[in-house]
């Protein structure tokens, strides 16, 4: 299953680690090393052991870790006892607290917003390798923003714009884009980004649902249940959108520019052939360590 959206909360018992929690330093997740409970709000370990009981009766393989996040995110002991209702109910971690982790940032995430994985870091530091100062730089079906606010942090002086059709995702990629300096546009694809961008995109990135639509109910339940189905479907073979996005980006990129997306390695030379079709250079570039796979298409420079 090709799957853009493998959940990154909740696991079953025979599971991985959850892709949000794989970057947290576990020693600061030990309970005597860290700030990560309030003694004030928290006087004991009475609260952190029932978050413990309830996650681990509710299925969370990482109960100790996720009740450390809660108790951190929590504001009262009531919110506490809340949020840890949501968790075992199944909602996403992300969701639960209101943030992922992602290139190192803390990336707003609202409740049925696509919460961003660990494998598009790759797409994020393939992109970023071609970003120059001044560069004009649009990230298509944002959601949350996150890759458009990592590579903010990780370039200088850029133009940046971001647009996705779900206003849901808008609103939280205006809280995470708008402060790395870019701009969100709420639309499908190109539609809603000025005019004047056309020819002139020198880094455009579209991490673009590529699940076929038979698997979505393979999905596991987090992101089935609790993630926008726009996020998810990427159609018959999952390559709708992408084929979209490669039909139109000659239109709008700059002589030379690139276009960058995920995909799954099974789907990788589907996509390399649209982008050849479309008339942009494909390149393949994988990581088995992050399970991670993206397509770089380049627009031709003319020469006379």
């Amino acid at each position: 299953m090709d799957s853009k959206k493998a959940s990154s909360g909740k696991k079953s018992k025979t599971s991985g680690k959850s892709e949000s929690l794989q970057n947290v330093d576990e020693a600061r997740l030990l309970p005597d090393s860290g700030p990560w409970m309030n003694s004030a709000l928290f006087p004991d370990s009475s609260m952190y052991a029932m978050a413990v009981t309830k996650l681990r009766a509710a299925g969370c393989v990482f109960a100790e870790e996720e009740a450390r996040m809660l108790l951190s995110a929590a504001q009262t002991p009531a919110s506490l006892a809340a949020m840890v209702d949501r968790r075992a109910a199944g909602l996403p971690l992300e969701h639960v607290i209101g943030w992922a982790e992602f290139c190192g940032l803390r990336i707003a995430v609202d409740p049925g917003v696509f919460v961003p994985r660990r494998r598009t870091e790759f797409l994020v530091h393939h992109a970023a390798a071609l970003v120059r100062p001044e560069a004009v730089v649009v990230d298509l079906c944002c959601g949350s923003g996150a890759v458009a606010a990592a590579l903010a942090a990780a370039s200088e002086r850029i133009e940046l714009y971001a647009s996705d059709i779900d206003p849901v995702a808008v609103r939280c990629a205006l809280r995470n884009v708008t402060a790395a300096g870019g701009h969100v546009y709420e639309g499908d694809l190109f539609e809603p980004l000025p005019g004047n961008l056309r020819g002139r995109i020198d880094v455009l990135v579209a991490n673009a649902p590529y699940v076929p639509t038979e698997a979505i109910r393979r999905l596991p339940p987090e992101a089935r249940m609790h993630e926008a189905l726009l996020a998810l479907d990427g159609g018959t073979d999952g390559l709708d959108i992408q084929r979209r996005v490669a039909g139109t980006a000659p239109l709008w990129l700059a002589p030379g520019g690139h276009l960058l997306v995920e995909t799954s390695q099974r789907q990788a030379p589907l996509t390399v052939e649209i982008f050849s079709q479309s008339g942009l250079i494909p390149q393949v570039a994988s990581s088995e360590e992050l399970d991670a796979t993206v397509v770089i298409g380049t627009r031709p420079v003319l020469t006379i």
